[in-house]
């Protein structure tokens, strides 16, 4: 009994591609072998190899955090004056204000760094997905808020800090957003600043590079400095009178269209 040999079709390789150019009387050389290294099977593609379509990366943008400021001690009110964070607008205490604006934003997580009257700060944002830390040294200056917002965990990963004063009603989550959408734009690698009419303002967020340098702030300061001498580019974005509006005094709170807490 004979046995007939049937043949198996193959997908064809790049060796069969080769065949064919030797069979057809060429002499493929070292440099056309080479190029021919694409990968795959050919039957990918009917006509000659090519390369297999790459994969495409999915975009990641870069993680903003936001540190809101809230144990400053409030000197300017008055000896009879009430904390202004626990002011009232829109019905509720200032400070959980603020923290609705930032907790209703694009940013990944929010600190809040208390100090000055932490129990009644505290009560004010007690039922928020918040991460509540305390400054034991807020009355040395904003700078030591600013290193234990920066070094909280919420902050360490994130590749920017959006620092928000809790004092400053007119911000909203739209600005915040804005903010954000511009510092992720940029790639991580510049500052951006909230500005009124072109003066400067805040918010402002800052670039993880600028960590190490804002965890070694001293005294009564911010980040302004530290801003002015990085180096680095700063994109502005005008918010309007936000940028600018604090509320230090009990009159300031009023012409916000607040209503001073009781002392």
């Amino acid at each position: 009994m004979s046995l007939a040999l049937r043949a198996v079709p193959t997908a064809p390789s790049g060796f069969d591609w080769i065949l064919e150019r030797i069979l057809a009387g060429e002499s493929p050389a070292e440099d056309d072998i080479i190029g021919m290294g694409v990968g795959g099977l050919a039957s990918k593609i009917q006509t000659r190899p090519m390369p297999c379509e790459p994969v495409e990366e999915k975009s990641v943008k870069p993680i903003v955090t936001i540190v809101l400021l809230a144990a400053g001690m409030a000197t300017r009110m008055g000896s009879s004056g009430g904390h202004k964070l626990l002011a009232e607008f829109d019905g509720m205490p200032l400070v959980r204000r603020s923290a609705l604006t930032a907790s209703n934003s694009h940013a990944e997580s929010v600190t809040v760094v208390v100090g000055h009257r932490q129990d009644d700060i505290r009560k004010a944002l007690s039922d928020l997905q918040l991460n509540v830390v305390a400054n034991p040294d807020y009355a040395s200056g904003m700078a030591s808020s600013l290193v234990i917002g920066f070094a909280a965990a919420e902050a360490n990963g994130a590749d920017g800090v959006l620092v928000m004063l809790a004092d400053m009603p007119g911000v909203t989550t739209s600005d915040l957003n804005r903010l954000i959408t511009v510092f992720q734009n940029s790639k991580d690698v510049s500052i951006v600043r909230a500005i009124s009419q072109g003066k400067r303002g805040n918010p402002v967020i800052l670039p993880r590079s600028l960590n190490d340098a804002v965890l070694r702030l001293t005294g009564d300061i911010g980040a302004r400095d530290l801003i002015e001498t990085s180096g680095l580019s700063v994109i502005e974005v005008e918010i309007g009178d936000a940028a600018q509006i604090d509320v230090d005094t009990p009159e300031a709170i009023i012409a916000a269209g607040g209503i001073p807490a009781e002392s």
